[in-house]
């Protein structure tokens, strides 16, 4: 999917909505339990309730890694299923791979040649080798942390050289040397409110994925305000918020809903004049 593919599906669904399919066996609805594949059923579920609201379905990894073989089964299918009945679907496999560049070429054959997946998060901080090996595949984009939710990301993601800028900064500006915004965005956290605006200067015309709006607690207000662009460029995130709305048998329903309320939200952002067909 090309840069202004995804433009025009957020444009034509008057959303730029992904639903995280952070699917924990564990917290499932219990009648689940009794299909062979209780992982898949519930994805499958949810999906089929919302492919008509979201852009884009983003697989944790951990979640389906934590299962062993079980899980990696759940996810290629929950991948296949995407991508033989919604191929408007933009998928991220959400894996925050990042290795010597010989590892990382592993990484990246698995992902867009064994599972044909449009995108994978990767950690940039072991520098451009380990990202290159990513960016040789046609149509396939790389999603870089850049500036995260979590309260350990001040721990490196914030400290300043002597020269004031940021190691997020840097990582923003030392990136786009390596790849244009038709190949590469960037994980920013929803919690982040004005320092988007830190982020436009650097990278005012990429495409950010942004976790944490909903059970995070991120302000989608915020994100558009500080964080939107000409061309959107965001692809916000919920995982939780949507997908267990309900643990009984209507939990289909109920992430339809809570996915619904979402993308009003968004479609009123996206009636700004600056946003056009």
């Amino acid at each position: 999917m090309t840069k202004e593919e995804l433009y025009q599906n957020i444009l034509r669904k008057r959303s730029f909505l992904c639903v995280g399919l952070d699917t924990d066996i564990r917290k499932i609805p219990e009648h689940l339990l009794r299909d062979d594949d209780p992982v898949f059923a519930f994805n499958k579920a949810i999906i089929d309730a919302t492919a008509d609201i979201c852009v884009a379905y983003k697989p944790n990894l951990a979640f389906y890694e934590s299962m062993g073989v079980k899980g990696w089964i759940a996810f290629e299918k929950t991948v296949k299923y995407i991508k033989e009945n919604y191929p408007d679907q933009f998928v991220i496999a959400d894996a925050k791979r990042g290795d010597i560049g010989n590892t990382s070429a592993m990484y990246a054959r698995t992902f867009f040649e064994e599972l044909d997946i449009d995108a994978v998060t990767v950690a940039p901080y072991m520098g451009e080798d380990s990202v290159t090996p990513f960016l040789g595949y046609e149509g396939k984009w790389v999603i870089l942390l850049a500036l995260t939710s979590n309260k350990g990301s001040q721990d490196f993601q914030l400290m300043e050289d002597k020269s004031g800028e940021r190691l997020f900064e840097r990582v923003l500006r030392k990136s786009r040397e390596w790849a244009d915004d038709n190949r590469m965005m960037y994980v920013v956290g929803a919690t982040r409110g004005r320092a988007f605006e830190d982020i436009r200067r650097v990278a005012p015309h990429h495409f950010l994925l942004v976790p944490g709006v909903g059970a995070q607690g991120g302000s989608l207000e915020e994100v558009c305000k500080y964080g939107m662009n000409k061309s959107c460029g965001l692809i916000v995130n919920s995982s939780r918020g949507i997908i267990y709305a309900d643990h009984t048998e209507r939990f289909a329903q109920a992430a339809r809903a809570a996915a619904q309320e979402v993308r009003s939200q968004m479609g009123e952002t996206l009636n700004h004049p600056s946003l056009t067909t």
